[in-house]
């Protein structure tokens, strides 16, 4: 049995995976792309347990997206947004204050 190795370029490989994951099941996405239903099983596992994801853009193009630097970025702009609430009361607070000395 001559096994020929294949390379797929990175686009096809993020489309093979959109498709399989849009797809009932990966074996169908695999026979309409024509290749081998366990090279695909294996693009989509390693997508998963990589912790990126998918994300379709509204243009079509498919983006990689790290869920850990997501969750962590999503996290200081919380610390960020309770940090410049905290100032905005502050502020509020002072200028009431100031209005009352120029009454």
């Amino acid at each position: 049995m001559n096994r020929k190795n294949r390379l797929y370029t990175r686009e096809f490989k993020e489309e093979a995976i959109k498709l399989a994951l849009d797809s009932p099941s990966v074996s169908g996405a695999a026979k309409e792309l024509g290749i081998p239903e366990p090279t695909l099983h294996s693009w989509v596992s390693k997508a998963k347990s990589s912790g990126q994801h998918l994300i379709t853009q509204t243009d079509g193009s498919v983006n990689h997206v790290d869920v850990s630097a997501v969750i962590a970025e999503n996290r200081e702009l919380k610390k960020r947004l309770a940090r410049l609430e905290q100032e905005k009361s502050i502020l509020k607070k002072a200028a009431t204050y100031f209005a009352k000395e120029l009454e």
